[in-house]
């Protein structure tokens, strides 16, 4: 399997963008913001789209306006917390735009359906280079704001009154976020970016009350799924996508049915 290049490109690329979405989701579950999270990827395909019928790179599209949104979101925290409808809203026009791009543009019909559902099998050098600037910028600015960024996510009041600064934390997090979601776009596709930010997140959070741990977890099963999710897709040639979706989903529903089971105690992330 490992002898062909196109191969080696999809585990690389994956094991970045996993490692990432691991780390990066982990936070966008503590701070309950899944659901922004995925508004942002549909939000990155209506760049794509726009960038090729400017005539520019669709990746560099994807990046840029995933990246403005999710700062805008980020600065409109408090108007868009709780409120689905206003996210829901901006995530349906998005995906609009992006079909409306498409059809002043149908040559792109193709790597559309790629975008839309991921092609990690077709991921190029060029593209492996960029995923790896992207996702060392993550890691590194999600390490430099770490200690408020979980200040704020478990204790937001005292954070406030202690001069964090609430709103540029929520900026500042959710353009990393914007970056990694660019990243799993290329691997699992706009419509199933749940699967790798959300799902090991998730499962990782049902397993361990400690902060660092579950972290760790999380990152581990991201990178497990989509190893695993590469390397059924080459034995059976069913879409690589299906098996990443299926593994996140299976861990995630076996640790929930576990957490039913009486006398079994129920972690929650806490304060360290």
């Amino acid at each position: 399997m490992l002898e062909y290049d196109f191969m080696q490109n999809a585990f690389i690329a994956s094991g970045i963008v996993a490692l990432v979405a691991g780390v990066a989701g982990f936070f966008l579950v503590l701070r309950g913001q899944t659901f922004a999270g995925h508004a942002l990827s549909h939000v990155g395909f209506a760049g794509a789209t726009g960038a090729v019928l400017l005539g520019l790179p669709p990746l560099w599209g994807l990046i840029l306006v995933t990246l403005l949104g999710g700062i805008t979101m980020g600065a409109m925290e408090a108007r868009l917390q709780g409120s689905d409808i206003a996210i829901g809203t901006v995530l349906s026009l998005a995906l609009g735009l992006g079909m409306l791009f498409l059809h002043f543009f149908t040559a792109y019909a193709t790597q559309a359906t790629a975008l839309l559902f991921g092609n990690v099998l077709g991921v190029s050098s060029d593209i492996l280079w960029t995923l790896a600037a992207l996702g060392a910028l993550c890691l590194l600015a999600l390490a430099a704001i770490s200690r408020p960024l979980v200040f704020a996510s478990l204790q937001p009041e005292l954070a406030e009154a202690k001069g964090v600064s609430l709103r540029m934390v929520s900026i500042l997090f959710l353009a990393i976020v914007a970056l990694a979601t660019a990243e799993c776009i290329q691997i699992v596709g706009v419509l199933l970016v749940f699967t790798l930010t959300v799902g090991p997140a998730a499962t990782a959070q049902k397993l361990t009350t400690h902060l660092a741990r579950g972290v760790l977890l999380s990152a581990i099963l991201a990178l497990a799924e989509a190893w695993l999710g590469i390397a059924m897709a080459y034995y059976t040639d069913w879409p690589s996508s299906f098996w990443i979706t299926t593994f996140s989903a299976t861990a995630y529903l076996l640790v929930a049915a576990r957490d039913k089971l009486p006398g079994l105690p129920r972690p929650a992330i806490a304060p360290r």
